[in-house]
């Protein structure tokens, strides 16, 4: 193992009581895997910990141990000796969860893995070579002399096994597999955790599916599809995971992958939240930060305004041209 958790959030995290932990919007496997993870770990040793997500819990995770103690923004408190936020790459991605005036003070202790993290906490630690920050906590726990138990080990599998499409993306390293081994071992049953999360799609998904594949374009190297609000609605389609990226970054042709989810933001304007997906060798993430996203370089994501027309007709550009920069830098 070629890394190791910074003396000064160990520190952090010993010497606070009350501790918020915190995870990003649009939450995934890993998100909730870390969030929950953590959440045990500090209580083995006897600290104060509440976990609050900006939106509500998805189905898909509801099993993790845990997942019922997850409070929305509504119910966060104001007074925390830490602040710890998980998986997320810049401060606004906490949502409504944290409140700038309300929490003005506390410290933020940064735990993520995207090469895009802002370094916004005021102890940061950032791992752009681990699979995802659940695997970062596997270290973690030992530097807090923590023994992982089972529901520990259950939280952070589902997210190395969400993160890592169960091993199958290009950061799938030694480490991540001894680190996967270990927890199987603390009590973590692989193929339940699989069949629970990568193995399952919603009938609304299909539903959703049937309009928009019927759209899908490639060019160039980059294939994309879109789901308008209305085909959202209509199919009562209500977490922001499509899972179709996965489908079309399968495409021979294609090395650059996009699906586009037109919503509604808080204001009432369109908005439309892009997910990009590359082949090894290529590289999404930088594209992702231009736009006001993050994310690493074989996935990432960001939210535009505008329609769905809108943002597809300044994006695909982007990423066709972002494409054959890299293939000139490759040859």
């Amino acid at each position: 193992m070629t890394y190791q958790a910074p003396a000064e959030l160990v520190d952090a995290l010993r010497g606070a009581n009350k501790i918020l932990c915190v995870s990003h919007i649009n939450a995934d496997g890993d998100a909730y895997g870390s969030l929950l993870g953590l959440m045990w770990m500090l209580r083995v040793v006897g600290k104060q910990v509440t976990p609050a997500m900006p939106d509500p819990v998805i189905q898909e995770f509801e099993f993790l141990p845990g997942a019922g103690e997850i409070i929305p923004p509504q119910a966060v408190g104001a007074i925390y000796d830490l602040i710890v936020c998980l998986d997320m790459s810049s401060q606004d991605r906490m949502g409504a969860v944290f409140d700038p005036v309300r929490h003005a003070g506390i410290p933020l202790a940064v735990i993520d893995h995207h090469v895009t993290n802002t370094r916004f906490g005021s102890v940061n630690w950032v791992e752009a070579n681990c699979a995802a920050t659940c695997q970062m906590l596997t270290v973690l726990a030992d530097a807090l002399d923590i023994p992982i138990d089972r529901q520990i080990a259950v939280c952070l599998l589902t997210g190395i096994v969400t993160d890592t499409l169960c091993f199958r993306t290009s950061n799938t390293t030694p480490d991540v597999l001894e680190a996967a081994m270990r927890l199987q071992r603390a009590g973590a049953e692989l193929p339940a955790i699989v069949q629970r999360t990568l193995n399952r799609l919603p009938f609304n998904t299909l539903r959703l599916w049937a309009p928009v594949l019927a759209r899908v374009q490639l060019r160039e190297g980059v294939v994309w599809a879109g789901a308008t609000n209305a085909e959202l609605n209509a199919a009562g389609h209500e977490d922001d995971d499509l899972r179709l990226n996965s489908v079309l970054s399968s495409v021979n042709e294609a090395d650059m992958s996009a699906v586009f989810t037109e919503k509604v933001n808080d204001n009432g304007e369109p908005v439309v939240e892009c997910s990009f997906r590359a082949k090894p060798g290529f590289n999404v993430g930088d594209l992702a930060f231009r736009l006001g996203g993050g994310g690493h370089a074989p996935a990432s994501g960001c939210t535009v305004p505008g329609t769905l027309d809108q943002v597809i007709e300044q994006v695909i550009p982007m990423m066709i041209e972002e494409r054959r920069r890299q293939l000139d830098a490759m040859s």
